[in-house]
């Protein structure tokens, strides 16, 4: 796998994404990978979409996923790669994520009403696409459409995010859980950008260690977007102390994400060698 460029965490317009899983794919070779994983939110209805395409133009796609997960204060994400899609006990779960991120649509909307930034779930609706559920990225594009924010950060920071004025909770998996259903199911269990934007009390060491070596977490994003320079330093020294797998990604969303490009960040082809060994 010399001379692979990787990226494992890319979203389509199935969940947050503005690009098709067939764009997606088109623009990850136009920007010089030779892999790339489709990991829409709790939702595999686009991959199949997308390995085609990569067949039809000679790009790998790994099929893929991010799991909502979180602990008891904060959202947490885990990607999720190979694996039976169809496991009883996973799709159990993410439909139940998909029903609560649907039904916080209108307490969402009521709370920005209050806060004077009205919006319709018309409006909301009008961002979603292809995606089976309604997340916060939708109402973030609907606030953006109605000229009340910039951009989706924006609309986050100010709003939606966990704890925002605008904020409300929703079902999630226990984290824990969610690492043993995707390792029941036979994928390989990642957690997405785990200190991102000063997040380390959420998955401190210590803990990162327990679900290694109680719930078998195969390892863990250290190249992202939302680690600086020392994040990064501190967690690829605690993988290799852990002994897991250190990842890299993008984080694309097409236009939904800024500074997000294809390609920005990038996973060691013997990583990747060892994901599709796991995934058998």
């Amino acid at each position: 796998m010399a001379g692979m460029t990787i990226d494992l965490h890319t979203h389509s317009n199935v969940s947050d994404g503005t690009d098709t899983p067939a764009e997606l794919v088109r623009n990850a070779r136009s920007a010089g990978l030779n892999t790339v994983a489709l990991t829409d939110h709790d939702t595999f209805d686009g991959l199949d979409e997308a390995v085609a395409e990569g067949e039809r133009i000679g790009i790998q796609v790994i099929r893929g996923m991010e799991l909502s997960c979180g602990t008891d204060r904060e959202s947490v994400h885990l990607l999720m790669y190979g694996g039976n899609e169809h496991d009883p006990a996973l799709q159990s779960e993410m439909a139940k994520v998909r029903e609560g991120r649907s039904n916080r649509l209108r307490p969402v909307l009521a709370k920005l009403a209050e806060l004077g930034y009205p919006l319709t779930e018309e409006s909301v609706l009008a961002q979603v696409g292809d995606s089976p559920s309604v997340g916060r990225p939708h109402i973030a594009d609907a606030l953006i459409a109605a000229g009340y924010v910039k951009d989706r950060t924006e609309a986050f920071d100010r709003f939606l995010a966990d704890g925002g004025p605008a904020h409300v909770e929703r079902y999630t998996i226990d984290l824990p859980h969610g690492i043993d259903l995707v390792n029941g199911a036979g994928g390989v269990p990642i957690i997405a950008h785990p200190w991102g934007r000063g997040r380390e009390h959420v998955l401190p060491p210590d803990y990162l260690e327990q679900l290694v070596r109680d719930h078998d977490l195969a390892g863990f994003e250290v190249d992202h977007q939302d680690h600086d320079p020392q994040t990064r330093v501190e967690l690829r020294a605690l993988a290799g102390r852990l002994g897991v797998l250190a990842t890299g990604s993008s984080d694309y969303h097409g236009t939904g994400k800024t500074d997000h490009d294809l390609g920005v960040n990038t996973t060691a082809p013997e990583v990747l060698a060892e994901i599709i060994r796991r995934i058998g």
